[in-house]
């Protein structure tokens, strides 16, 4: 094929979105006959959406110099932009910024343009990532006034969701939301080229995920997996941003399998080169997924990995400590991440797993404090997501404070809202909670029907670790049974309950004890050693000790085996038929 052939090959290519193609095709006739600012832009585009990040970059530059010569000021605006861009992608952070100032400079002698609201992008990303929400949104509406101005339409896009973006982070949610969702109409409408069409997706979807938007993000999401369809050479790192947000809502709705393979892809393409230091948001999903499934080994090391890219592994590290009975690294590690995170939506999906291991650990005020704040940034914001954990946070510490009744209208809620999400996965943790607050009222019957159809889906979902814990608690107390034996104990996850028998109401709890205190109480009368007490509670041996030696203290005897006698005196444990009383350390 001769250039010219060669060249009305590319261009054809590129018009229907034929991105290897046209690449290929550009490559040929550029061997031959050095190509045209035009067809390199071309070429560059065509590069990108495959991950082909430096051909991308030298295509860019070149065209860059060309209408510099021609003096084609805009133009070369245009081409500074994205080759910042692609270097960026690249890891090359400070050559990208070189770029930036440079058409800067050459900006600040050009009449008005649209290509000058481009440049504003970068100084409005960094200015959100300072936490600058302000001055973003500010720079962002400057960006847009120029598109609507000059009729650029990506632009009016890309500004539009950062203009939402910000205002969401400034807590005008409505606000926020509004502009993303008139960016996304202009995306869907096929208004926007192929690579802002991604680009804007990727965005609002991860906007709506950090607002627990989860009807948006879904949407929008399925809207993006018929974009991709229809396109199917688009690659790189780029599609490798569109499948972590992908990965992220499948595992919401209960497809881990689909979720797996999305996150696996993502990080085969992120870890190519052209995106990489992205590639920990692909590699924190899938720690995500093994921790879930109770591949322990596996979910470790997708977080070790995680962490190699910059990213922070937390909350999900911090449960994976707690899963592994390793309870007081697992606060050290969420108290850390809190410490660090001023953001509300931020702090907002840390809380859960702060008030969870806080339980864990006996710190009841640490639980108490997180479940308040997570119910003040729910009513804030008053997202359903956002509601159903603050909900499930709330019966959480209730249930471990002795007050069943409390715990199981928060439970309830809990559940209507991730029922209304269809969020299967914590729609059945919550059941686990009423169950347990059922149990503790005397409802052993609601109890077991609870645990049951949590234990359904837990099981068709491969959720292991919850689903050997809600069988665990579907023993009743004083049957025999050993759910120490199991890696999950009756504890912990969504509960902070621990025996099978859950907390008891305060008239139930003889002698002054703490609702731990009886969970403690029970597990000794069993015939548990302070370590198997501790890895069923997910507790320190330290604190176990604590509690044991607090409850022979307040019942006034001196031994394990007067504390068992008592236990069973005074109904906390109950024999099972036939049985003698459980043989008990000194």
């Amino acid at each position: 094929m001769d250039s010219a052939a060669a060249l009305t090959a590319a261009r054809r290519s590129y018009d229907r979105q034929a991105w290897r193609d046209a690449c290929e095709s550009f490559a040929g006739a550029d061997r031959a006959t050095p190509l045209g600012c035009a067809d390199l832009e071309a070429y560059a585009e065509s590069a990108a959406l495959l991950g082909r990040g430096t051909v991308a970059a030298e295509a860019l530059q070149r065209a860059y110099l060309a209408r510099v010569e021609s003096e084609d000021v805009p133009g070369a605006l245009r081409c500074a932009f994205w080759l910042a861009e692609m270097l960026t992608m690249l890891g090359e952070f400070a050559h990208a910024g070189g770029w930036l100032t440079r058409a800067a400079r050459l900006a600040g002698s050009a009449p008005p343009c649209a290509e000058a609201g481009w440049l504003l992008l970068p100084d409005a990303e960094q200015r959100f990532r300072d936490e600058d929400f302000a001055a973003a949104y500010d720079l962002g509406t400057r960006a847009r006034e120029l598109a609507v101005r000059f009729g650029d339409r990506d632009l009016a896009a890309l500004a539009g969701q950062l203009q939402g973006r910000a205002r969401i982070r400034q807590e005008r949610v409505t606000e926020g939301l509004a502009l993303l969702d008139e960016a996304m109409v202009a995306v869907t409408a096929g208004e926007t080229s192929a690579r802002i069409t991604g680009w804007v997706y990727c965005m609002v979807i991860s906007a709506c995920q950090e607002l627990q938007e989860l009807r948006r993000a879904r949407e929008w999401t399925q809207a993006l997996d018929r974009w991709a369809d229809a396109h199917p050479q688009f690659g790189g790192g780029y599609s490798g941003i569109c499948l972590i947000h992908r990965s992220e809502l499948l595992r919401l709705v209960g497809d881990w399998p689909r979720a797996a393979v999305q996150a696996r892809t993502a990080c085969e393409r992120l870890t190519q080169g052209f995106g990489e230091f992205l590639a920990g948001g692909a590699y924190y999903q899938l720690g995500e997924i093994h921790r879930l499934r109770g591949d322990r080994p596996a979910a470790a090391e997708a977080y070790r990995r995680c962490a190699g890219y910059g990213q922070d592994t937390q909350p999900g590290l911090a449960l994976l400590r707690l899963a592994e009975h390793r309870p007081e690294a697992a606060a050290a590690g969420i108290r850390r991440a809190l410490a660090e995170t001023s953001d509300r939506l931020a702090r907002a999906v840390l809380l859960p797993a702060s008030v969870e291991i806080a339980l864990a650990v006996d710190d009841p005020e640490t639980a108490r404090a997180g479940a308040e704040e997570l119910a003040a940034t729910a009513r804030d914001h008053h997202r359903t997501a956002l509601l159903a954990h603050a909900d499930q946070a709330a019966a959480a510490v209730r249930l471990a404070a002795g007050d069943p009744a409390g715990a199981l209208t928060a439970a309830r809620a809990a559940w209507r809202h991730w029922r209304e999400l269809d969020v299967p996965y914590e729609a059945a943790r919550a059941r686990v909670l009423v169950a347990l607050a059922c149990r503790a009222l005397g409802d052993e019957d609601t109890a077991a029907v609870e645990l049951d159809t949590a234990l359904a889906v837990f099981a068709a979902l491969g959720a292991e670790p919850d689903r050997l814990r809600a069988a665990a608690l579907r023993l009743p107390a004083g049957s025999g049974a050993d759910p120490a034996a199991d890696p999950v104990a009756a504890s912990g996850a969504s509960s902070g309950a621990g025996s099978g028998a859950g907390p008891p109401p305060d008239a139930a709890r003889p002698g002054g004890l703490t609702a731990r205190e009886v969970e403690v109480l029970r597990l000794v009368a069993a015939g548990r050693t302070n370590q198997a007490v501790a890895r069923e509670l997910y507790l320190s041996e330290k604190t176990v000790a604590r509690h044991v030696g607090n409850i022979l203290a307040k019942l006034g005897v001196g031994s394990r085996t007067a504390a068992t006698a008592y236990a069973y005196e005074h109904g906390l444990v109950h024999a099972a038929p036939g049985a003698g009383t459980a043989q008990n350390h000194p």
